[in-house]
């Protein structure tokens, strides 16, 4: 019987049908059967593991489809409970079990897992492994995976899909809140998933129907429903009509007329994620007047929850309805002061968020109109922080008094002095200089008292207002503290005053040293005891250290720019003694210490000048050392080697930081390059260790390495041609790949046209690159730009590829062209996108200047310019798309010489957009304008029609296109 179910599967199905009065086999693996008189047995197994074998003596009352759900329901419940053992060989198996019924059978799988969801028989444990299984069949953080999963819902049965959604909305009456919970949660997924389709019309309404249902457990779970359905939906899906009724229902479930806390609970939830569709009820005054009462009503809740889950709402609307704030803002500066002086920690917390997220929206509206509001503006500023600044900063001050004992020592604490503190900053930086005279009396008043709370509160609040306020106010207010605070670095009793002394020392740096204050804070009289301060509390505790860095780091970026002279010249070496011990401390690895001691050594060495060269060159040695001692460590734990993959990938970065400052000048390339094979066979064996951290680390450092060798680089291309493959492969750290990518394009300007024998081995897999919709998009942008440099190193033997890049540019370039009613996320990818097409088109006009081959790209032209054409129309591209555009119509008319002349006065938009950048305010803009205007004139004159030889040419093109692309290189996921 076996051999004839393999050789003979359809006819052996036949057989079982018959066999079962009618019923297809469910389970999709093998079955056995043996009929003898009225006794039917059955052995039915799934890749070699048995499920079951059962003997039916009398099959007139046997219906194959209900035992097949109650065993099978038996078997899910069983491996479902075991796949959650202690014991991890039973866990392993169950796992790999529920993997095979999935592979082979998933309309039966997911009917299984929503049929044990559903049952009040089956175990809670069960129950939710079911719900978390099934959300996970239809969701993933990877888009590539979520379009999978997306489009296999899509394609199962209409009927299976109904079970399934059956079973999920009984599940809502469940009894059992874990299992109501998750089928909320699976509910919204398959919404997300169908309501985009116009699929599943009816779940809205079921939902609302429920509403009225007396049992409070199934009102709070559809109202947790509608707000995870919410979140997972974009608000053009619903129609008004259901967004009013949800609203409604929400709003309702929130009253204070509701008696169930978690139902109330629920709804509050619920509105926080639905505010994003109440665009028209926010416009309208009486909804929204009735929305606002009822969350600020929910803000004084019994309920702790509630409170917070209110103050969230209140948040939301912050950021959300800005512009509608005004009626209600001094009623909600009212509820906020309360729970920030008396509320529990998590309700305060939300309450300081609210005055954050105003900051935020002030801040951005301010940087982007420069404060210059008409009555019709779109976006005015009511200025909500300025007038509640005399309450508000007491109120915030305050909350720097309630420090915890542990905050430093613990990296992800955040408590209410931390949240007050980050207020503080944010509105010194939307009122600028009004902050300053109602928080220095506060500090005046604590910064030495004996209690170290009050101390590091005053020390607190002076770094928080640094950032905002113009250097003409806080200058000479920097210039009394800082003795003090140098003192108190040095000599404070508690760890938890120098810490924030140090913290606020590096923002003095940041924001008040430089080349562009016009009053230094660091002179000669004070550098020096400086940098003494700075490098004795290196040696405290790690938190204390860690901050020391940081203020070193600021401190040296500060002479950045001020050419060749630095005042940190002369302690240059025992900075870098200082640091580079750092890193070697036992603790090192706490408080992030290691990690701020090499940047910050990076950051002297990037900041340092020719005069210490020589002692940048021995560094070299130093760092090289420390890496080879991490790639001779053997047999380390996993732990161990963490460790070492993080130290490798420092190091790395440090010796790319140095290879790029001493490339800068000849004399220091020269006196590196005797390092240059050791540091290579360095970078090589860093390479096999085959670490995600440390391999875009060191691809970084080969980068500043290739530019700094130049042609010799082309001796070290045949052993690392295989890493830079396997970096342009690797699809999973997609980081990895982008940096790689780069690198091609550093490698090419260093080799030039000694690129050429890696470019077929390059281009191929960038290509494929972009066919994949596995890649994150973000690599893509660069790749295009990947394309320019390539052809600008290899010139006219870029020929070969035209044929398949060019139908890629010309296919991102129509996607990237249509952006109307684009959010902000999607118009910003797409200037990258944008980007770097126009730079492959520039590098590619580059490489073929004055080469007998440049009547190849004529066919291109016309798309080139109808390209140019369309994001000019559309008015949303940045600054740097901008420029780059219109150096690629410069580029096309400085190549194709005579020939652009017709194509270009065929533009819709050439001479607009040319004038448009030549009186732009950007003078790089203006320049490649400029230049693009020379290239025109000289170039561009009265020559007649070529369209004739441009189709000619374009349909030989076309025709080896359509041959040889579909089977390479389909464009998706761009």
């Amino acid at each position: 019987m076996e051999k004839n179910q393999k050789e003979n599967k359809p006819a052996y199905e036949e057989k079982m049908k018959a066999a079962r009065g009618g019923c297809v086999d469910a389970t999709q693996g093998t079955s056995k059967l043996k009929k003898k008189g009225n006794v039917v047995t059955i052995d039915t197994t799934t890749r070699g593991r048995r499920f079951w074998t059962i003997s039916i003596r009398d099959r007139s009352n046997f219906s194959f489809h209900q035992f097949f759900r109650e065993k099978m329901a038996m078997e899910v419940t069983q491996v479902l409970l075991s796949a959650q053992a202690v014991d991890s060989t039973v866990r392993k198996h169950a796992e790999e079990t529920l993997k095979q019924f999935q592979e082979q059978n998933l309309p039966g799988f997911l009917l299984s897992l929503s049929g044990e969801l559903a049952s009040e028989e089956k175990p809670v444990e069960s129950r939710k492994l079911a719900g978390l299984i099934l959300k996970n069949a239809l969701d993933a953080k990877e888009q590539h995976r979520k379009f999978e999963l997306v489009q296999r819902w899509l394609s199962l049965d209409v009927a299976v899909k109904s079970q399934i959604k059956a079973c999920l909305l009984q599940t809502l009456s469940s009894p059992v809140p874990e299992a109501r919970s998750t089928a909320s949660q699976v509910i919204a997924k398959v919404a997300g998933i169908e309501l985009p389709q116009k699929q599943w019309p009816e779940l809205i309404g079921s939902l609302l129907s429920n509403i009225h249902q007396v049992p409070p457990h199934v009102k709070q779970a559809t109202l947790e429903t509608l707000g995870y359905l919410c979140e997972e939906v974009v608000p053009d899906v619903v129609d008004q009509d259901h967004v009013n009724k949800i609203l409604t229902a929400v709003v309702q479930g929130m009253n204070a007329n509701e008696g169930n806390n978690d139902v109330r609970l629920a709804a509050t939830r619920a509105l926080y994620n639905a505010l994003g569709f109440a665009q028209a009820n926010f416009s309208n005054d009486m909804e929204r007047d009735y929305i606002m009462r009822v969350v600020c009503e929910a803000t004084l809740s019994p309920e702790v929850k509630i409170r917070q889950a209110a103050f969230e709402c209140l948040v939301s609307i912050g950021s959300t309805y800005y512009e509608k704030l005004a009626p209600y803002i001094q009623d909600i500066f009212n509820i906020t002061s309360k729970a920030v002086r008396g509320d529990e920690e998590p309700v305060a917390l939300q309450a300081i968020e609210f005055w954050s997220s105003i900051c935020d929206e002030e801040i951005d509206i301010l940087e982007e109109y420069g404060g210059e509001f008409t009555a019709d503006s779109d976006v005015p500023c009511y200025y909500f922080i300025k007038q509640a600044l005399p309450a508000l900063v007491p109120m915030l001050l305050e909350t720097l008094l309630k420090q915890e004992e542990d905050q430093d020592q613990d990296e992800g604490a955040w408590n209410l002095a931390m949240a007050g503190g980050t207020c503080l900053g944010l509105v010194a930086r939307t009122v600028g200089d009004d902050i300053v005279p109602l928080v220095m009396p506060f500090i005046e008043e604590n910064i030495a008292k004996p209690d170290w709370r009050q101390r590091e509160a005053a020390t607190y609040a002076f770094g928080s207002i640094l950032e905002g306020p113009s250097p003409d106010k806080l200058t000479p207010i920097v210039n009394v503290a800082l003795n003090f605070m140098l003192t108190a670095l040095t000599n404070d009793p508690s760890s938890h005053v120098k810490d924030t002394t140090a913290w606020t020392l590096g923002r003095i740096f940041e924001f008040l040293h430089g080349s562009t204050v016009e009053t230094p804070i660091i002179t000669p009289a004070n550098c020096q005891q400086i940098i003494t301060v700075l490098l004795q509390s290196m040696k405290d505790v790690p938190n204390v250290a860690e901050k020391a860095c940081g203020a070193l780091y600021f401190l040296a970026q500060g002479y950045e720019d001020l050419g060749s002279s630095s005042a940190l010249t002369p302690y240059f070496q025992e900075i870098v003694q200082s640091l580079l011990n750092v890193t070697h401390r036992e603790d090192a690895g706490e408080s992030r210490l290691r990690t701020a001691a090499y940047e910050t050594l990076n950051e002297v060495v990037r900041c340092s000048t020719e005069e210490t060269a020589r002692l940048v060159l021995e560094l070299v040695q130093v760092i090289m050392a420390e890496l080879h001692k991490t790639l001779e460590a053997q047999k380390l734990s996993s732990d161990e080697r963490e460790k070492q993959n993080e130290l490798q990938g420092l190091l790395c970065g440090c010796l790319q930081v140095i290879i790029q400052k001493l490339g800068t000048s000849d004399p220091t390339k020269y006196a590196f390059m005797q390092y240059a094979d050791q540091i290579m066979n360095l970078f090589l064996r860093v390479f096999a260790c085959r670490s995600a951290t440390v391999h875009e680390e060191a691809m970084l450092a080969i980068g500043a390495f290739a530019y700094a060798t130049g042609p010799n680089f082309a001796k070290y291309m045949p052993e690392f041609y295989k890493y830079l493959e396997m970096g342009l492969q690797n699809f999973e750290e997609y980081q990895v790949c982008a940096v790689t990518v780069g690198v091609v394009g550093d490698i090419c300007r260093a080799l030039e046209d000694k690129i050429l024998p890696y470019c077929d081995g390059i281009m191929t897999q960038l290509l494929k690159d972009l066919s994949s919709n596995q890649l994150h998009r973000s690599v893509k942008p660069p790749i295009f730009s990947c394309f320019g440099d390539i052809a600008l190193a290899i010139g006219e033997n870029f020929e070969k590829y035209l044929m398949y890049a060019m139908p890629m540019l010309q296919s991102a370039a129509e996607l990237s062209a249509r952006t109307s009613g684009a959010d902000d996320e999607i118009i910003e990818y797409t200037n990258l996108l944008r980007n770097g097409i126009l730079e492959a088109y520039s590098g590619i006009f580059q490489g073929f200047k004055n080469s007998p081959k440049t009547q190849l790209l004529i066919p291109y032209a016309p798309h080139i310019l109808q390209f140019l054409d369309s994001i000019y129309m559309e008015k949303d591209m940045d600054d740097v798309v901008m420029k780059t555009a219109i150096g690629v119509l410069g580029d096309l008319a400085d190549t194709l010489g005579s020939n652009a002349g017709s194509l270009i006065q065929q533009s819709l938009s050439s001479k607009d957009f040319l004038n448009e950048c030549l009186s732009s305010d950007d003078h790089l803009i203006k320049e490649s304008a400029e230049w693009a205007r020379n290239c025109n004139v000289m170039n561009c004159g009265d020559i007649g029609r070529i369209e004739n030889r441009i189709e000619e040419s374009f349909v030989v093109q076309r025709q080896c296109i359509c041959v040889v692309l579909p089977h390479i290189f389909s464009f998706q996921g761009v």
